[in-house]
């Protein structure tokens, strides 16, 4: 179990960075979100394979916002098989441009996109066509790792060089944590865990931003206690033009 409680350890050291120096840019985007929110805009998601747990992370679960859109695109997922042809179609450049003309996204929007090494052409295209659309962009990525590898988008940018808002999950140069015992290869990436605490803390500052403002709160109730359907209908109707995934 040694390894296994160094992987712990590893997380619960990432998430006190994360606490001690990527608050603020949390508390940051969640202003932008909370602000598009209010005025009448949309709140959308978007990751590429692994990357995209996120947006399923945050779609249409229990204690989550009913208003956060993930943006999906079927060779994308993880059910794509076989498996490289995610890899393939996240560095095929314009995919991306096509990708977010379909989701509908419009100006003062906010478009949360993630992705690790932050090099590949489908995030970049995503994050350029909203700087170009006037959308608000939050990158969620890795800094060391992106700046330690070169673009595979034409324009040689990375994710967060296009971003208003980057938050850094401060992983390791990819991805994996634990080093094996041959001294060379890495297991237990923390992407995932760190990322989905981020974005967990994203939506709850949204959610005290409403508490504060006394603005009614679109939050899921959990489907398998006794949730209020009259009231998930009537938020769901509140907040229409805002969720795009009905």
């Amino acid at each position: 179990m040694i390894k296994a409680l160094e992987y712990y350890d590893i997380i619960i050291q990432k998430l006190e960075e994360i606490k001690l120096h990527e608050i603020d840019r949390i508390h940051a985007a969640g202003k932008l979100c909370f602000d598009a929110f209010k005025n009448g805009h949309s709140i959308y998601v978007f990751g590429a394979s692994h990357a995209g747990i996120l947006a399923e992370e945050l779609y249409c679960r229990a204690g989550g916002l009913m208003i956060m859109n993930p943006v999906f695109n079927p060779t994308l997922m993880l059910n794509t098989q076989p498996f490289e042809t995610t890899s393939l179609m996240e560095r095929l450049v314009g995919f991306g441009d096509i990708i977010f003309k379909e989701a509908g996204i419009k100006k003062d929007d906010v478009l949360i996109v993630h992705s690790v090494s932050g090099r590949n052409s489908v995030g970049i295209d995503m994050a350029a066509s909203a700087k170009n659309a006037g959308t608000n962009v939050v990158a969620i990525t890795n800094i060391q790792y992106s700046k330690s590898v070169e673009s595979r988008h034409p324009s040689g940018k990375r994710l967060f060089e296009l971003a208003d808002i980057v938050i850094d999950n401060h992983g390791d140069i990819g991805d994996a944590s634990v080093v094996l015992n041959d001294g060379i290869h890495s297991a237990g990436p923390t992407s995932t865990v760190i990322g989905a605490t981020i974005v967990n803390m994203l939506a709850l500052d949204i959610i005290e931003r409403c508490e504060t403002e006394n603005i009614e709160i679109p939050v899921f109730e959990s489907a398998n206690l006794k949730p209020d359907i009259e009231r998930q209908k009537r938020l769901q109707l509140k907040y229409r033009s805002q969720i795009h995934y009905k």
